[in-house]
Parts: C-alpha cells; structure tokens; sequence
C-alpha cells in the first residue's frame, strides 16, 4: 500500500457491541457507513465525537437485522441526519411493524433503500456485499466491505456458521465476529431454560467455542485484525473469549499476524485502520 493509500485507506470503528446494543462504523475516505443503530441517537453521536467523526459526514446506515439492539437508535438518527437507510424488505417490514403508534401508523423513512441479501451494492467508493446468516429474525444478514483494496467482515447475531458464511469471510483484512457465549458459563447461568435454548440454536448465537472451531479448521488466516464481538455480560467474561480464539489462531501458526481485539459494548474502541 503506498503512502497516500496508506493515509487515505479504510478504518473500522466499534461503536458498540452487545446484547445492549450494536454499532460499527466503516469508513473510507470519502463514504461513511454506520452498520446497525443499535443505541440510542444521542450516544451515537457522542460516541461519534469521542472518535473525532462528525455524525453530520455519514453517508448512509445500513441495518442487519431488526431485532431492538441493533435498530434501538434507527428512527432518530434517520430523521435528523436525512441519509439513505438500507434494509432488506422484509427486515423493513418488521421492523416498521414493531416500531407502530398507538394509532397503528407505520413509521416513514425518508429515504428508504431496499437491497436483497446475496446482490452486492455500492455505498460511495465503497462496495457492500449482504449475505444471509442463520439467526431468529425475518431476513438477517452479514455484510462485507471493500474500499481502497481493503476487505471488512461482520459476522454476528448467527447461530452457527454455514458453508456460505465462511466462503464470504475469505480474504478479509479485518474480521468481526460473534464470540457471544461460554457454553459451560450459559449452562449455568441466571437465564431460563427457553432463552438458553434459543441463544444455543442454529438461529441463536455464536459460542467462543463454535468460533475457535472456525478459527481452528477453516479460517483462511487473512486478516490483519479479528475483532470479537456481541460479547455477552451474562455469560462471557472477555479473557475466555479472548484465550480461546488465541489458542484456536496459535494452533494455525498464527500467533503475531493476528491481532484480537474485543469490542466492548458501553464505550467505543479506538478506530482500526488499514
């Protein structure tokens, strides 16, 4: 990478992550797009400012699925930034049913862009490729990113990770992924038995251990950062996540070309840059 490209190239940012909200921020020199609006509008933009970005410059939002902690901010931030929104139609769909008054009015976005899973679209200069991922919701999505000759994945909210995921995830200079849970620490956790067994499901979440599998057995080893993400304070402590992906990564003889970083859910991680 040249110096200009070196000064002008792309940076990912971890606004937020957990199951108290969700929000990363991927930019390049000129687009900027917010994936998922997790948190409320305000801390948003406080979140935005910390990290020296102005709310005003983002580009557009894009929204993987429609469950609170990844839309809780959606309808605030689309009213006063008036920037392009994209969903699925059915992810719209659901969301706007959930977000009625009591009247029963539907919520208007100004400007609504429609986009189906598995057809790539350009943001800007950036290039957005959606694919389905298996999670308990109307039509959820991962999404990469390409700018600058740089490639970002965010894989979370899945339950398990199927052949099509993975081939997805090829490539990626940085990696975000679920490490959502400890299977021993959910199995004895404070949860009841039903949200044990969808959090477990095929359309639940990504344990530290179905990750370090991946890691272990069909990671193709190309990313200079893997961020682990959707941490949850119930049944996760960070250093198990943490240890398990290393080991899983050490045993490919990737040890120092990666680095693991852990996204946190009440403050902003300093911004990654390629």
């Amino acid at each position: 990478m040249h110096a200009y490209a070196a000064n002008m190239g792309v940076s990912v940012s971890m606004l937020a992550s957990g199951s108290r909200g969700n929000c990363a921020l991927v930019a390049s020199a000129r687009t900027k797009i917010l994936v998922d609006a997790g948190i409320s509008g305000r801390e948003t933009f406080k979140r935005l400012k910390s990290l020296g970005e102005d709310p005003r410059s983002l580009s557009a939002i894009l929204i993987t699925h429609e469950h609170a902690d990844h839309v809780y901010g959606l309808a605030t931030l689309a009213r006063k930034l008036k920037i392009p929104v994209f969903m699925t139609g059915a992810t719209h769909h659901a969301w706007a049913r959930a977000m009625r008054d009591q009247k029963g009015k539907l919520p208007q976005l100004e400007r609504f862009e429609r986009f189906e899973s598995g057809c790539s679209f350009q943001v800007g200069d950036i290039a957005v490729q959606p694919f389905t991922i298996p999670h308990d919701a109307a039509d959820p999505v991962g999404f990469t990113f390409r700018g600058e000759g740089v490639k970002v994945g965010i894989a979370t909210d899945l339950g398990y990770l199927p052949v099509s995921v993975r081939d997805h995830l090829r490539g990626c200079d940085v990696l975000i992924m679920e490490s959502n849970h400890d299977l021993e620490m959910l199995r004895g956790g404070p949860y009841p038995w039903s949200v044990k067994q969808r959090v477990m499901s095929r359309v639940g979440h990504l344990s530290n251990e179905a990750l370090a599998d991946f890691f272990a057995n069909d990671y193709d080893n190309s990313a200079t950062f893997v961020v682990l993400a959707h941490l949850s304070e119930q049944n996760n402590h960070p250093e198990i996540a943490r240890k398990g992906a290393e080991r899983a990564l050490a045993a490919r003889g990737s040890l120092f070309q990666n680095r693991i970083l852990l996204a946190p859910q009440s403050e902003a991680l300093a911004p990654i840059r390629l």
